[in-house]
């Protein structure tokens, strides 16, 4: 079970959702602040506006949102992408190259959350990496 490629590829499209899932839900619950600065830098990030040119107002908040909607929605893409293939029983190939892909793109994603978030999205995505090129490199060489 620990050999085969289909393991760790469904292991990885397992924690690709729940990572999407999760911070979907962030998306949904209004950050509560713990005191008068915290009140204030929320009130702040909601209300002011930046002038970025080109009629484009946009608060810190919708920025956020935006970044956070997006992070959510390339977990659940991998995910579906890679629960595709799998279900459809795709070629060596085609898995190596897209495997190869997300390991790349998953890589990136788990530095940058290294180094700017906390512990939650560091540690899904970090599973999400591994999963990933565990598989990538348990796939067999060679077309199918």
């Amino acid at each position: 079970m620990f050999k085969r490629h289909t393991f760790w590829l469904w292991t990885a499209v397992v924690f690709q959702l729940i990572t999407a899932a999760v911070h979907a839900m962030s998306l949904f619950i209004a950050p509560v602040a713990q005191n008068e600065t915290e009140r204030q830098l929320i009130e702040l990030m909601s209300t002011y506006r930046q002038d970025l040119g080109g009629g484009f107002q946009p608060s810190t908040r919708d920025i956020m949102i935006a970044l956070s909607s997006c992070f959510t929605l390339v977990c659940a893409l991998g995910g579906f992408i890679n629960a595709f293939l799998l279900k459809k029983k795709a070629s060596v190939e085609i898995l190596t190259g897209v495997v190869g892909i997300n390991v790349l793109i998953f890589g990136v994603c788990f530095a940058v959350m290294l180094t700017f978030t906390f512990l939650p999205p560091i540690v899904l995505t970090g599973l999400v990496f591994l999963f990933l090129t565990v598989s990538y490199f348990m796939i067999p060489k060679g077309t199918a």
